[in-house]
């Protein structure tokens, strides 16, 4: 069995923290979120793995090489430019030599991975689709479904109250080669708005997989915020085991290697501070995400905020909950940074 992990997009909702990182190496409790997607995929068996890259490749295939350190096998297929969904599919063609995975690159859940696999070969149809239910389908892409658990129809992001079901597409999909037959070469496919419609008026059958794991889209800086609350309050499993201790921490929070705190300041709950950062005195982080190398002045506030590396927070500093700073962005003593603020390094 293989693997596609689609990891091609430039995360703009997520910026400015993705101006220097590309989207699938943004951090989940201070490691790369793809790292965390990889050994999911080799805890199942699953060591062969194909990452169509686009967006700062080099971020990616310098930090992962072969894959042999995580005991996988990688390989790239960097795209000159975006193929969507399915071109990045198609675009990777010659690697696949039988059924396969595909995953969205900033989808994390706690799908179980041989579960659908063995729906899917119960099941022997052309593919089978992880699906959800949500409250509000209108942002997501609806899938209809038969008695059966046939898909009957799709319906890409239907006005508010229109949609015929609250089933959504999850981003995780099981698919025959002979998909690949269907997708256009070349140019730019939508296997959302293209390739599902025609499988699922196909005469083999497009299944659908709905399951009530966690799920979380991790491409907007609130749902990655609320993602490490979730994992903190246990609906997503991550171990959490390697978390240093300090005193002055409330729990739950995690905090990375060679991290300094001062006895003044208190860090928690519900915050996450990547290895090496610094806690002046004085201060507070709380509900937070700090990738590495962070500093943190004297008397300074942090409240639901996510801090990338190298960033510098001067003294007496408040940021209101919604603030993103982005890679080495300084932060002069005695501001306020506003809610839902956005602050990037300043280019020379």
């Amino acid at each position: 069995m293989q693997a596609i992990v689609l990891v091609g997009g430039e995360g703009t909702r997520l910026r400015p923290l993705t101006l220097e990182t590309p989207k699938p190496m943004v951090p989940v409790f201070n490691v790369p979120f793809l790292e965390r997607t990889l050994i999911r995929l080799r805890d199942v068996g699953i060591t062969n793995a194909i990452l169509p890259a686009g967006y700062l490749p080099a971020a990616i295939t310098d930090y992962f090489g072969d894959g042999s350190r995580l005991g996988m096998r990688l390989t790239y297929v960097i795209e000159t430019e975006p193929l969507g969904t399915a071109g990045a599919i198609k675009n990777v063609e010659r690697y696949l030599t039988g059924p396969f995975f595909v995953l969205n690159g900033d989808i994390l859940t706690s799908l179980d991975l041989r579960a659908m696999l063995a729906r899917h070969q119960q099941l022997g149809g052309i593919g089978l689709l992880h699906l959800i239910t949500v409250e509000d389908p209108s942002a997501f892409g609806c899938v209809v479904t038969d008695e059966a658990d046939r898909v009957t129809a799709f319906l890409e992001k239907p006005a508010p109250g229109t949609a015929p079901t609250n089933a959504i597409n999850a981003g995780t999909y099981l698919l025959e080669r002979e998909v690949l037959d269907l997708i256009p070469a070349g140019r730019a496919v939508s296997i959302e708005r293209e390739i599902f419609p025609l499988l699922a008026a196909g005469t083999k059958p497009l299944y659908a997989y709905t399951t009530d794991d966690y799920w979380m889209d991790l491409g907007r800086p609130e749902q990655y915020l609320s993602s490490h609350r979730h994992v903190f309050e246990g609906k997503m499993p991550i171990d959490l085991s390697a978390s240093a201790v300090h005193a002055q921490v409330v729990a739950p929070s995690y905090i990375g290697k060679g991290v300094t705190i001062d006895p003044d300041a208190v860090v928690g709950p519900y915050a996450v501070v990547g290895d090496y950062c610094h806690i002046g005195r004085g201060s507070a982080v709380r509900d937070s995400v700090l990738w590495d190398s962070v500093t943190i002045g004297s008397d300074t506030e942090v409240v639901g905020a996510i801090i990338a590396s190298h960033a510098h927070i001067g003294d007496r500093v408040t940021t209101e909950p919604g603030v993103v700073i982005g890679h080495d962005a300084c932060v002069a003593n005695d501001v306020v940074l506003a809610r839902d603020a956005r602050v990037a390094a300043q280019k020379e």
